[in-house]
């Protein structure tokens, strides 16, 4: 598998720092088992942050401020390095076994996509909300082949998965393996692509954005 779309650099970075919210965690984790791209840099990223830790004087500065100066050195470091080339993946692909789910989501899913219990919410589109979490939002999602989701933005971070199937936007192509990882500048519409279904796994930290006055009264149903 050679995913096309990665974490963004600033999620790699917190990633790395572990200041993410866990339900991104769990998203980044699922994409970092099989996208040796991303692996490299959140290993680069540890590198780095500790190398810079070892140079600071903690008694100097306050810790928001240590981790904001950290952050920023990570990242201008991050940007200045080549990507890494492409390398064969020692992890399996749980992607393209026949019923094994990632395993980042084995404690708020279970194991098995036969086993996936789906609940309807709206025509074409069934989910399934994690167990286990108390912050945020993490679920997963399936959406029937040639299907277009409403259009919407983000009020925060929305980090997703593709594990089977695909959709396009005007982001590109993403396929099994690409993260889509979205700020709140992005406003798109998936349109699943004809065949199959879309099988994705999504973190939200904050409710989307609809402009579509019907997605909107919608909106508290679908609890999004």
């Amino acid at each position: 598998m050679n995913p096309h779309h990665h974490l963004d650099p600033s999620t790699v970075v917190s990633y790395a720092a572990g200041a993410l919210a866990v339900e991104i965690v769990i998203v980044a984790a699922t994409h970092l088992e099989t996208c040796a791209h991303c692996r490299a840099r959140v290993d680069e990223a540890e590198r780095i942050g500790g190398q810079l830790i070892e140079h600071q004087q903690p008694a100097a500065i306050a810790a928001t401020e240590r981790f904001a100066g950290l952050r920023a050195a990570m990242l201008s470091q991050l940007d200045d390095m080549p990507a890494p080339a492409a390398a064969p993946s020692p992890r399996t692909a749980p992607y393209e076994a026949d019923d094994r789910l990632p395993a980042p989501l084995h404690p708020y899913f279970g194991t098995s996509y036969r086993a996936l219990k789906w609940r309807w919410m709206a025509p074409g589109v069934h989910c399934i909300r994690a167990r286990g979490t108390k912050s945020g939002t993490l679920l997963m999602l399936k959406i029937g082949p040639g299907r277009s989701m409403p259009v919407h933005s983000h009020g925060g971070t929305e980090l997703t998965q593709i594990l089977r199937g695909a959709y396009h936007d005007a982001l590109g192509h993403f396929a099994p393996g690409d993260v889509a990882d979205l700020d709140s500048d992005v406003e798109h519409q998936p349109v699943t692509v004809p065949g199959a279904a879309c099988i994705c796994v999504s973190a939200l930290d904050a409710p989307l954005r609809f402009p579509g006055w019907v997605a909107r009264k919608l909106q508290p149903l679908f609890k999004l």
